[in-house]
């Protein structure tokens, strides 16, 4: 395993697997960059980082400002160059159980925050890191990317779309020292599944959650998913004939409360 991670920086820190995780890599040698929505459970996760002895540089924004969020990745990597960059930011929602769709403007809010704010992130990090010869950029998708859930339609484009987009990085920048980490994880404890009405299988608590993803990190993987019975179902239903898939889906039935 290789040496930990000094100057870290994740979004979606006030809560769930983005606090979990900031806890985790917080001690006396590293710098955390932490970025969340919510200012008050943002400030307890820096707080507890900082029990832990880390420097700690927080700011409350939101991914969908794609501007103000590269201002600030900019100048905190340039005082701190960035090691590990954890694109986690997500929101969930889905259609009304009653309702044939799901309303564009829920569709598209997911996809603003869980796709195109995780491009806000990274894009402006590729070149700071690529130009340095290191680092890791790791993508939290979900194994909702493998196969589009009828109950989550927006949530899943979402996720797909970012699975795609880490994916195609890998490649691209390895040459230049720089590492890209896909993560698929499936249900765990978290404020986003306490508004899931439905079926959790194989659910995790947030801390083995975050333990599984941050061994896969530190380990260099090019990808994490979990747990496996369900990654293997959600790829079945993928490889399947689509009548099939559709099938065995129909019948998984959920809805995730809107906020």
């Amino acid at each position: 395993m290789r040496a930990p991670y000094r100057v870290v920086v994740i979004t979606g820190a006030s809560s769930g697997l983005g606090a979990t995780l900031a806890a985790s890599y917080a001690g006396s040698q590293t710098v955390l960059g932490l970025i969340g929505r919510n200012p008050e459970r943002l400030a307890a996760t820096a707080a507890r980082c900082r029990a832990a002895g880390a420097t700690v540089f927080s700011t409350a924004l939101d991914v969908c400002d794609g501007e103000a969020l590269a201002a600030w990745l900019i100048a905190f990597d340039r005082e701190h160059p960035t090691e590990l960059l954890i694109a986690n930011a997500g929101i969930s929602s889905g259609p009304d159980p009653d309702t044939a769709g799901e309303p564009a403007e829920t569709t598209l809010h997911q996809i603003e925050t869980n796709l195109l704010g995780a491009v806000h992130t990274i894009a402006p990090m590729v070149p700071l890191m690529s130009g340095r010869g290191r680092g890791r950029i790791v993508a939290i998708a979900s194994i909702a990317a493998y196969r589009g859930l009828p109950y989550s339609p927006g949530y899943c484009a979402s996720k797909a779309g970012l699975r795609a987009y880490a994916e195609a990085l890998r490649p691209r920048l390895a040459p230049q020292g720089v590492g890209v980490t896909v993560v698929c994880p499936g249900f765990f404890s978290s404020p986003m599944t306490d508004r899931w009405e439905g079926p959790t299988p194989f659910l995790a608590s947030g801390e083995r959650a975050a333990g599984i993803v941050k061994r896969g990190i530190d380990r260099g993987r090019p990808r994490i998913s979990f747990p496996l019975p369900l990654v293997f179902g959600m790829r079945f239903c993928d490889v399947a004939p689509a009548w099939l898939g559709d099938m065995i889906l129909r019948d998984f039935r959920f809805r995730i409360r809107s906020t």
